[in-house]
């Protein structure tokens, strides 16, 4: 079993290699689908496209979240295909990790000249109530 950290390095170099291969330009769900590939040839478990319900007072609510890629149950990526990051983008993710519990994910936009303008590494800082 890999580390986080390990993890977290095989997702970047996944990345990178998407991009090289298909540049700026696509569709998010084009890069999604591409990276899940890289990742699952690695050996991870990708989960894409999983819902992520909302809990409020004890309550299970679904309302349409969907995380991109769930990575060894431990990483979340979402990814982007957007002119430029956003903050609401970043507000995004960490939404995703605190409903999740989960600890580390990454913001990925491909949609830029090179792959690293593009890749931020999030951790959730949250503690549980």
């Amino acid at each position: 079993m890999k580390s986080v950290d390990e993890i977290a390095s095989v997702i970047v170099d996944c990345a990178f290699k998407v991009h090289s291969k298909l540049g700026p330009g696509l569709l998010e769900s084009a890069y999604e689908a591409c990276l899940e590939h890289e990742l699952k040839k690695r050996g991870l478990k990708v989960d894409r496209q999983l819902p992520q319900p909302v809990y409020y007072d004890d309550i299970h609510i679904d309302v349409g979240y969907r995380i991109d890629l769930l990575v060894n149950d431990s990483i979340i990526i979402e990814l982007k295909a957007v002119e430029q990051l956003a903050q609401i983008h970043t507000a995004q993710l960490l939404t995703y990790l605190k409903l999740s519990g989960k600890s580390l994910g990454f913001l990925i936009n491909f949609n830029t000249p090179l792959i690293k303008q593009g890749i931020k590494r999030i951790a959730n800082n949250f503690q549980d109530p």
